[in-house]
């Protein structure tokens, strides 16, 4: 397919590392412009160009634009009737899109995660989104959403992902010595365990009476780690 990226950010450059291989003829735009040079001398089916002639060359057209910006940005563009758009923007809804991408059709926002770049990652997406499980799908996992309230909370419930990596590697500091082989051990241990199965069926399996695991995680429940979660949690969804 020919695809389009207009703003060539972090997350855009890790969704153009997953699909380049694929074969689609890719345009970015020239925005962070290291980024899309780079994108271009990797992959041979990788091209840049100005923002108009990526819409011009795109069937589909991916959104990685700054919410802020995007619609200064968008409104200086002609779009045509027979292309799809997909969001990258959690900050703008497909109803605000819609406009600023007429005629083409505003289909679905996709909030995807670093690991995209390698395959066997989660996606976050809202609205038709069958073109994004053709493109995406099974290399990655596509987690369909009801609606924009939906999606919020699962924006907030992600954040848990920072104080894990946090506590990861505060551990792996406290291994001292070789440190990157104690990070790599605590990353594989964590990552691997938490695809193997459900979380209250393996914190049972870890539950042994007296054990490490039974001993750390009570003294962090004893030190308020449960409610000070929920309590952030509350705070980004705006329940306090």
């Amino acid at each position: 397919m020919r695809l389009g990226f207009l703003g060539t950010g972090t997350i855009a450059e890790a969704v153009v590392r997953g699909l380049a291989p694929d074969g689609h003829e890719i345009t970015v735009s020239e925005r962070s412009a290291a980024r899309a040079a780079r994108l271009a001398a990797e992959f041979p089916n990788v091209s840049v160009a100005t923002n108009q002639d990526v819409v011009a060359a795109s069937e589909i057209v991916f959104l990685g634009l700054m919410a802020e910006h995007a619609p200064e940005v968008l409104r200086a563009l002609r779009f045509r009737p027979d292309q799809r758009v997909v969001s990258f923007m959690a900050g703008l809804s497909l109803e605000e899109v819609g406009p600023l991408v007429a005629p083409a059709r505003a289909e679905a926002v996709m909030l995807p995660f670093p690991g995209i770049a390698r395959g066997g990652s989660p996606i976050l997406a809202l609205g038709e989104v069958g073109v994004i499980e053709a493109l995406f799908a099974p290399a990655n996992t596509v987690y369909r959403l009801r609606d924009a309230a939906e999606l919020e909370a699962y924006l907030c419930a992600q954040a848990v992902l920072s104080p894990a990596v946090q506590m990861v590697g505060v551990a792996a500091e406290w291994l001292g010595g070789e440190t990157a082989q104690g990070e790599a051990f605590l990353r594989h241990l964590v990552g691997s365990s938490l695809l193997s199965g459900e979380c209250q069926s393996m914190l049972a399996a870890l539950d042994t009476a007296g054990g490490y695991n039974q001993r750390l995680r009570q003294h962090m429940e004893t030190a308020g780690m449960r409610e000070a979660l929920r309590e952030g949690l509350d705070r980004l969804g705006g329940r306090v």
